[in-house]
């Protein structure tokens, strides 16, 4: 049974219409039953994103930062700190 919300459009319209049916999903959060004679064949609905912006969410920190052309000692002679 087809939401309220819902709206049904013939595949031939919906070849016609389809750039701007998609973006009136992605504002609006339309959906379409897409039909073929009729029979619904197809469900066009908005993508629930689980994606965030990282913008803002990476720290430059210019003074860790070393070019391949510098040079640079280590603060040990143990190349593996970690290893008693």
């Amino acid at each position: 049974m087809a939401k309220q919300s819902e709206k049904r459009i013939a595949a031939a319209q919906f070849k016609a219409k389809c750039l701007s049916l998609l973006d009136e999903v992605a504002e609006k959060g339309s959906e379409f039953i897409v039909t073929k004679r009729g029979k619904p064949v197809a469900r066009l609905v908005p993508v629930k994103s689980e994606w965030k912006s990282l913008k803002e969410s990476v720290i430059y920190e210019a003074d860790d930062i070393i070019t391949p052309d510098e040079e640079w000692e280590m603060e040990s002679d143990n190349p593996w700190p970690f290893d008693k």
